[in-house]
């Protein structure tokens, strides 16, 4: 090598030279930060649930929260971790926000106790705390309430909108309860009925039974719970289910702002719900008896939450943007055939949890070379 290029090579020197360990990619967002921006694009959701539900949904939210950096703050002082600095992060109060999301508006508030020490210790605290778990938190604290306490995970308090004398009544209502309600009505100084329960509209359409081929009577067979003026009050909220699940409208405002703040990948949740969409509706299409259309699939149930706010959790979830469109595409198709063929009407929980698992798979796969890599053989 000559002189001159030997002078023209500039190597950084002395406090220029940065050794560090990975990661090399830095940005000026901290997890508190990150979390406050999460939480502020919850707000539509959380909104919409106290509006459609009461204020006993938004209490619901708040205990959550609270036990969720209780039991962090109670797994830190034991571990002899710092409490403050551990809870200070947001992260818990996050983890508590999305799994009030996910239960029924009256759930007895112990359930919720449960849930949060479900979430924080069993699926986050004891794999190292945050970053390191393999799960979501809250949908392994949702999936554990649901199969130990299905009954109290199953109990629809009806929205704001649904009443029980309403000409619709029958798809949500059962015919003692459209009865009582009547009775109440017409007496003019009656007590209301103190609590009522409600069909969602992935229950009524698991309950219905199926029917093969391009039937006139297969054709109509979902057309009640999937009209368009349905489909409309679906879009706005208007309809049984979890607290954050209701208003698609909220959840898409969420999903918004999360996409501008950069926080998401935003293939995930176009993946995730395009396959959703694109499934259902070729066994719409050949057996329209056995499935509604892919828009009521979309409206209906946890997917829009599932999708926009639980799959795209950065800690479990692919980091390349080929690795999101696969975990996305795993979690439609299981989505797809729980909502279909399986005994539970909803599968998005189970979905993502599954695909979680999967996730080192993915970015082993998923994750491009370096120029010049070669592979070990042998």
């Amino acid at each position: 090598m000559s002189e001159e290029i030997k002078n023209e090579i500039k190597l950084p020197t002395g406090d220029k030279l940065v050794l560090s360990s990975s990661p090399h990619i830095k940005d000026s967002d901290s997890v508190r930060r990150i979390m406050y921006k999460v939480l502020l694009a919850l707000l539509p959701a959380c909104a919409a649930g106290v509006y459609f539900f009461g204020w006993r949904a938004a209490l619901v939210m708040v205990l959550t929260m609270a036990f969720c950096v209780g039991a962090e703050a109670l797994w830190c002082w034991l571990a002899k971790k710092p409490v403050v600095g551990t809870i200070s992060d947001g992260s818990a109060a996050v983890t508590g926000l999305l799994l009030a999301l996910n239960l029924p508006p009256n759930i007895p508030f112990w359930v919720c106790l449960i849930g949060a020490f479900l979430a924080i210790w069993l699926a986050k605290q004891v794999f190292g705390g945050i970053g390191n778990n393999p799960f979501n938190p809250a949908l392994v604290a949702r999936v554990g309430l649901l199969i130990a306490l299905p009954a109290l995970m199953t109990w629809w308090s009806p929205a704001r909108g649904m009443s029980p004398t309403a000409p619709d009544a029958e798809l949500w209502y059962s015919p003692s309860t459209i009865r009582a309600a009547k009775s109440v009505d017409a007496e003019s100084h009656a007590t209301p009925l103190d609590s009522i329960s409600c069909a969602t509209p992935l229950g009524v359409v698991g309950t219905t039974k199926k029917i093969m081929g391009k039937s006139i009577e297969a054709q109509e067979n979902f057309a009640a719970v999937a009209s368009n003026e349905q489909m409309v009050r679906y879009f706005l909220g208007c309809k049984a289910g979890c607290i954050g699940e209701t208003s698609v409208l909220a959840l898409l405002i969420g999903g918004v702002i999360l996409v501008l703040f950069k926080l998401i990948n935003w293939r995930v949740p176009v993946v995730f719900v395009g396959t959703v969409a694109v499934f259902t509706g070729i066994v719409n299409y050949f057996c329209p008896g056995v499935t509604p259309p892919p828009l009521f699939h979309i409206l209906t149930g946890g997917l829009m939450l599932g999708a926009i706010f639980m799959a795209t959790d950065m800690v479990t979830s692919p980091i390349t943007s080929t690795g999101c469109i696969v975990f996305a595409f795993g979690c439609g198709v299981i989505t797809t055939v729980i909502r279909i063929w399986g005994n539970y009407p909803e599968g998005v929980s189970f979905s993502i949890l599954f695909m979680n698992a999967l996730v080192p798979l993915i970015d082993r796969f998923c994750t491009v070379r370096p120029f010049g890599y070669v592979a070990k053989r042998g």
